[in-house]
């Protein structure tokens, strides 16, 4: 894989998770160009930089040891990508500062280098946050590949940073610069709420929840269909976005242990706060995590996944893929997988590669709910 070359360093980068040979690199041309303009603005050694959705770790290693910077994001995988690319070029692994999404900013900044995101929610949430953490003079600087740069990023920028200059495109890449002006403090929108029926619950979701307006058809299907009578079964939500299917299925089943994994700091978060205001001091164990990576082997009685199709940008199957391998390795022998997909991704077989019995628990025009036996 080509290494990634700047101004600040020449770094050996992977992405996460990893696979064999992935035709995809750790970084792109917004990445490079991001680092090209930082430099040209010669900053000093002691510049405070906070890095935003730096997918791999592609800035914040570049930055690390020339100036001070901090990194931030919403992902899980980022934050072991981040750690593992930094022991990959001879950094120590911790060298980087990470804060999550769902905590606040430490400090005041100079530059920001930010990545835009995928959910515009979640750039108006960071910017809003930003309030107060930068320094006089201080510059935000998006980057984004052209085709992923929406026009209301640059809205975003100037109505909670200041006064906004776009670049010309290098590379098919732009950057959108905002420089600090005078600001009112912004209340935020997020998080957001809505209600259910059934069960009768009001679900809270922070910025980069997956469908945050209302419950997405998926689920909707996947609800009426989760499995019942288990006793004090070991049950994952695996992906669990703001939680909703465990804390279906612990309502359902009061005497089952509940494991809620998601690699969005903000969907832990909001997992958490529905979890108890759904089921107040009842035990669960509600965490950011690389799937069932850490998850023992032979611990699980029941696995609940609606399974993503995309990576930021990437779409695909490899976690999906990759979540079910995962599940397998966790449950016990007769335990079992229910998954919600659509149709047309044929998880049928798929999971009849590694499972010794799959079957089809209910249908819609678009969905299937299917049981993997293991």
């Amino acid at each position: 894989m080509p290494l990634l070359t700047s101004p600040f360093a020449e770094l050996d980068l992977i992405r996460q998770p990893e696979q064999a040979n992935d035709p995809l690199q750790a970084f792109d041309a917004a990445d490079q160009y991001l680092l090209e303009h930082l430099a040209g603005q010669a900053p000093a050694a002691d510049c405070k930089v906070l890095v935003l959705n730096d997918s791999f770790g592609a800035l914040a290693i570049s930055l690390s040891g020339q100036l001070e910077v901090v990194s931030s994001g919403d992902s899980h995988l980022a934050r072991l990508a981040l750690e593992k690319n930094l022991l990959r070029n001879d950094r120590a692994y911790d060298s980087v500062p990470f804060v999550p999404a769902s905590e606040p900013f430490l400090g005041t900044f100079d530059r920001v280098l930010l990545r835009v995101p995928k959910t515009l929610a979640l750039l108006e949430e960071q910017l809003i946050r930003l309030h107060g953490h930068l320094a006089p003079g201080a510059q935000v600087i998006a980057g984004a590949m052209i085709k992923h740069l929406p026009r209301a990023a640059g809205d975003l920028l100037e109505q909670y940073i200041g006064p906004v200059q776009a670049s010309l495109a290098q590379k098919k890449a732009r950057l959108l610069t905002a420089t600090l002006a005078e600001r009112p403090l912004a209340r935020s929108p997020y998080p957001t709420r809505y209600r259910l029926d059934t069960p009768p619950l009001e679900l809270l979701n922070h910025a980069n929840v997956f469908c945050r307006e209302g419950l997405d058809i998926g689920t909707r299907a996947f609800l009426p269909h989760l499995p019942r009578n288990l006793g004090q079964a070991r049950v994952a939500d695996l992906g669990c976005g703001n939680g909703v299917l465990g804390i279906a299925c612990a309502l359902a089943n009061p005497e089952a242990h509940l494991t809620l994994l998601d690699e969005s700091y903000m969907a832990v978060q909001s997992a958490r706060e529905n979890w108890r205001a759904a089921l107040g001091d009842r035990p669960a164990l509600i965490e950011a995590a690389d799937g069932l990576a850490s998850q023992e082997k032979q611990s699980l009685d029941v696995v609940l996944c609606n399974p993503p199709f995309h990576q930021q940008q990437v779409v695909g199957d490899l976690l999906a893929w990759r979540m079910f391998q995962q599940a397998r390795e966790a449950l016990v022998v007769g335990g079992a997988l229910y998954i919600v997909g659509n149709r047309h991704l044929g998880y049928h077989s798929k999971l009849a590669r590694l499972f010794r019995g799959v079957e089809q628990v209910a249908a819609t025009p678009k969905f299937v709910v299917l049981r993997a036996r293991k």
